[in-house]
């Protein structure tokens, strides 16, 4: 079967469907399922104020909600359907197994159900990794609209795949963001072309291993019909492109920060250039954009950057739309977000450095660093982390419930880089670590909030802390003014 081909033959009427999950994905999939005939029972773990808000609308279109109790299958049940969150040995998979069920994500849901408007689906380009997704998705998007293209960045960045397929605007190709979690439950998902930006140890908790995890990134190469994009310095990506079953002339295409090789993005004197999408790629190469176009030039966007820009060119993309999208493209808040330079230092918000790899990149960019991290460690180490990162250093201030974790590190590997340990865990500290950041930074450094640890034993989301570093970096700000 073609990848782009309508893989859905489901006659959903009085099919027994039971929807795993409220939220973001499982709401519009109740819906959907509902139009189209589906006999929908919705379960949920949470019964708070929110989720009996959201079941009330659900019910009121006569879909069954069953709240506080996401573990019981229900009867006559003849496919789930989860939310990407839901790990796989809940009791309600267990039983879906037992009884001979097939379970579908909403990613899996959106792939079958795409073209049942009655038009041709769109393409999907589509990208994972440990790091970079929505930002490498968010370029590519940029890339395609200045290239003329009606498209949009869809899945794990937050906007339903579901609405996406299903909606009223018809799009020529959509850019794509899967997580490890939806690629695991989808197990038809053929894109036109995907990347594999890095692999790096994270949700081992969810997925069991490295080898499940690793394995389930790997789903998005299945099936690709023109390009698998993968990370030449990360020969893990590559070793998944080399295990996928793909279609026939479908082309492995690396990117690197060096200078590419045959069928390689790469970096020239400062110039993106492009030495797999031309007719010659054993001696020409063409010019993409400048590392200037690029915001922010760090070495890991940049890698993004290049990624975007193959997924972009497998898809018949000009370079001077590459060019113009990247140029365009503004980053998320919370991703390398320059806030403010007070007293000739600058001060840098990266709050979704949520683990360790993510941190590593962004230590990366800047030459002198006064650190600010800490927070739940989600069973990470950090003697690696610290060990590549000691000699840019200036100073660390630690914040969160596991900074002692990063605290060890330090004394281990770095035991010259003074370090603050704040013990405190409640949302004023982040104005004091700022305050003592400052204290330790001299003219020229970056104060860096890379946390490397998720934010919830402080705050109710990265953003959350994020905000709070950037509020108090403003505030010194004015008081220096």
């Amino acid at each position: 079967m073609g990848s782009q081909e309508v893989s859905s033959t489901v006659d959903w009427q009085g099919k027994h469907v039971t929807v795993a999950g409220l939220g973001v994905s499982g709401i519009p999939a109740a819906r959907a399922l509902h139009e189209r005939g589906a006999l929908v029972t919705v379960v949920n773990d949470g019964d708070d104020e929110r989720a009996r808000a959201q079941a009330a609308e659900l019910e009121a279109l006569g879909i069954t909600v069953r709240l506080g109790d996401g573990a019981t299958l229900p009867p006559s049940t003849e496919l789930v359907v989860t939310a990407p969150g839901w790990q796989p040995d809940k009791p309600l998979f267990l039983a879906a197994a037992e009884a001979g069920v097939p379970v579908w994500g909403d990613v899996e849901l959106a792939w079958r159900l795409r073209g049942d408007n009655g038009r041709k689906p769109a393409p999907w380009l589509a990208v994972t990794g440990t790091n970079g997704k929505t930002t490498t998705v968010r370029m590519l998007a940029s890339i395609l609209e200045a290239a003329g293209l009606r498209t949009a960045a869809v899945g794990n960045i937050g906007v339903s795949l579901l609405d996406a397929v299903l909606g009223e605007t018809e799009y020529d190709v959509l850019a794509v963001e899967l997580s490890s979690y939806q690629l695991h439950w989808a197990p038809s998902l053929r894109a036109h072309s995907a990347a594999v930006l890095n692999l790096a140890p994270d949700h081992l908790d969810w997925h069991g291993s490295m080898a499940a995890y690793a394995a389930d990134k790997g789903r998005v190469y299945e099936g690709n019909t023109v390009a698998c994009v993968y990370n030449a310095a990360d020969p893990a990506t590559e070793d998944l492109v080399r295990e996928a079953d793909v279609e026939e002339g479908c082309r492995a295409i690396g990117f690197t920060l060096g200078a590419p090789g045959p069928s390689q993005l790469g970096v020239v004197d400062g110039i993106l250039v492009d030495r797999a999408f031309v007719a010659n790629r054993q001696k020409q190469a063409q010019e993409l954009a400048e590392v200037t176009d690029v915001n922010p030039p760090a070495p890991h966007n940049i890698a993004n950057a290049l990624a975007a820009a193959a997924l972009a060119r497998a898809f018949g993309v000009e370079p001077a739309a590459v060019r113009d999208g990247l140029r365009a493209f503004r980053p998320d808040v919370h991703r390398i977000e320059h806030v403010a330079d007070i007293d000739e230092v600058r001060y840098v918000d990266d709050s979704k450095a949520t683990n360790t790899h993510a941190t590593e990149a962004s230590l990366a960019a800047y030459d002198s660093i006064v650190w600010i991290a800490g927070g739940l460690a989600k069973g990470a180490t950090f003697d690696e982390l610290v060990t590549g990162a000691a000699k840019r250093l200036r100073g660390v201030v630690l914040i969160g419930a596991d900074r002692a974790l990063i605290r060890e590190a330090l004394t281990r590997h770095a035991p010259e880089v003074p370090v603050v340990d704040l013990d405190r865990t409640d949302t004023g500290a982040m104005s004091e670590a700022v305050a003592r950041a400052a204290e330790l930074a001299r003219p020229g450094d970056t104060v860096l909030l890379a946390p490397a640890c998720a934010s919830m034993d402080m705050f109710t989301n990265y953003n959350k802390r994020g905000e709070a570093f950037a509020d108090a970096v403003r505030a010194r700000a004015d008081e220096s003014a």
